[in-house]
């Protein structure tokens, strides 16, 4: 997703013990490699690499809250 000068810097909000909110869409690399995308108008990203769902948050960091 090539941004233009024209397009808005994207928002990031981070939360204490929790995931980090990125205003989508977004493509995430991965340390592999690979590259997972999303066409959401927001994602979470887990941040304690406890997700199933890993890179995306699936709320486990609740469990150890």
């Amino acid at each position: 997703m090539p941004n233009s000068p024209s397009d808005p810097p994207r928002r990031i909000s981070m939360r204490r013990r929790g995931p980090l909110l990125v205003d989508g869409p977004v493509e995430v690399e991965l340390e592999d490699g690979t590259t997972v995308s999303s066409d959401r108008f927001r994602v979470a990203l887990c941040t304690c690499h406890r997700s199933r769902r890993y890179p995306w948050c699936d709320t486990s960091h609740r469990d150890r809250a």
